[in-house]
């Protein structure tokens, strides 16, 4: 072969191998292109490793039925909300996000979360109570997901030993009588378990008693009104409680309850495993709320909630992806897999045979048609800590309830005045 036609082999070589390069590269940015046309983002809260296997199951499921890629962020409760603020004040936020029950309004009040019209999901399928934190001035910002309560748990070999039968207090002077008794009739038990100092928990115990009792914390024009004569009513109960018994953190009692060491406590589902987990062989029994005279005793209504960025430019698969994991039967294979999960938020799936094997935790199904979610304010992180703090100076001795009661009403008027 002559120099001149082996240069002409090799310029065209190099010719063929610039054409491919480029169709490399002309087809690499047209699918990337697709991929982020096609790509969500979605950050939750269930970081656990078998939480996390369940929600990724679930959002392959999606991918593949949209044809899509969703990007999961797993956030933790400690310092979940303070990242999501971050992401939002530093315009990285994601597409779709979850947020707790109490943190929707405020969430929705900054303006970063998008409006969701009403005629694109049927709200009618939902728990009502579960709809309550859904909306802010009208406007429906989130959909709920999936919800659960608290019961009252009670021991029944304590109960025994103690001369009752094995019937559950079924009204808090019941509850407070069993209580003293078991209390006294061993140093080494206890009768009721009480949350203390407790931050964020320790007010889903105390509302429910102002429920009960016929209280709330605002009003319909969101003027404070916890110095009601029913909330100090309440209040009083629970200091009473609170004597008959431990002051102690939620997971501290629980524990206590599930080494058989504490006759009565409120608590959710999860306490359902760890007793199984750990003590099989108690012999207990879960019931509704106790009531207070002739009114149903009202539970403590959380759960989680779905909700789109109002920067999101990828809105349409944002609700696409609300849609599906909100869904009843996604939801309760989410709630088949987690305990922690609770129920789905969709009513035709709350009394699911799957998840009401245990009769224990049909209780908790039947408790969720008395449950409330806490007041709808933006403000309500801040209520909620001057709540807990009246409650915790009356149960640790520093003021009375009526005083403790009368100073968080100033404090509440010049926080919802500001």
């Amino acid at each position: 072969m002559n120099k001149k036609n082996h240069n002409k082999i090799i310029n065209i070589a190099i010719g063929i191998c610039f054409v491919l390069i480029a169709v490399i590269i002309f087809y690499s940015c047209e699918n990337d292109k697709v991929d982020n046309v096609n790509t969500i983002r979605f950050w939750h809260f269930w970081s656990e490793p078998t939480q996390k296997k369940a929600i990724n199951e679930l959002i392959a499921k999606f991918e593949k039925e949209n044809h899509c890629k969703v990007e999961v962020t797993e956030l933790s409760w400690n310092d979940g909300k303070t990242k999501l603020f971050a992401a939002f004040n530093s315009n990285v936020a994601p597409d779709v996000l979850e947020l707790g029950s109490d943190w929707v309004t405020q969430f929705a009040a900054s303006g970063v979360l998008s409006a969701i019209s009403p005629d694109s999901i049927d709200m009618n399928t939902f728990v009502e109570s579960s709809l309550l934190p859904t909306h802010w001035h009208d406007t429906l910002f989130a959909i709920p997901w999936v919800i659960d309560t608290r019961v009252m748990y009670y021991n029944k070999k304590l109960m025994k030993a103690a001369g009752f039968d094995t019937i559950p207090p079924q009204d808090y002077s019941q509850l407070i009588n069993m209580s003293n008794v078991i209390n006294n009739a061993n140093k080494k038990i206890y009768g009721f378990g009480t949350n203390g100092s407790d931050p964020h928990r320790l007010y889903k115990k105390i509302l429910p008693m102002f429920w009960t009792f016929g209280g709330d914390i605002i009003d319909s024009t969101s003027k404070p009104i916890v110095n009601s004569l029913s909330n100090i009513n309440a209040l009083n109960v629970y200091i009473q409680l609170s004597r008959a018994g431990i002051i102690e953190t939620q997971r501290q009692l629980d524990t206590y309850f599930s080494q058989g060491k504490i006759g009565f406590i409120f608590s959710g589902a999860w306490l359902l495993k760890k007793i199984e987990r750990e003590n099989p062989d108690l012999d207990y029994g879960v019931s509704l709320m106790p009531r207070y005279l002739l009114n149903q005793g009202i539970s403590f209504l959380g759960g989680e909630y779905l909700s789109i960025n109002q920067k999101s430019t990828k809105k349409e698969l944002g609700l696409k992806l609300i849609k599906f994991l909100s869904n009843g039967q996604n939801a309760l294979n989410l709630a088949k897999r987690i305990d922690e999960a609770g129920f789905p938020a969709d009513k035709n799936y709350i009394n699911s045979e799957e998840l009401l094997k245990n009769p224990k935790k049909a209780v908790f199904a039947q408790q969720l048609l008395f449950a409330k979610p806490t007041p709808i304010h933006p403000k309500w992180l801040d209520i909620e800590a001057i709540i807990e703090n009246a409650v915790s100076e009356t149960i640790y001795g520093q003021k009375g309830e009526h005083q403790a009661l009368n100073n968080a009403q100033v404090e509440l008027l010049k926080l919802l005045n500001e």
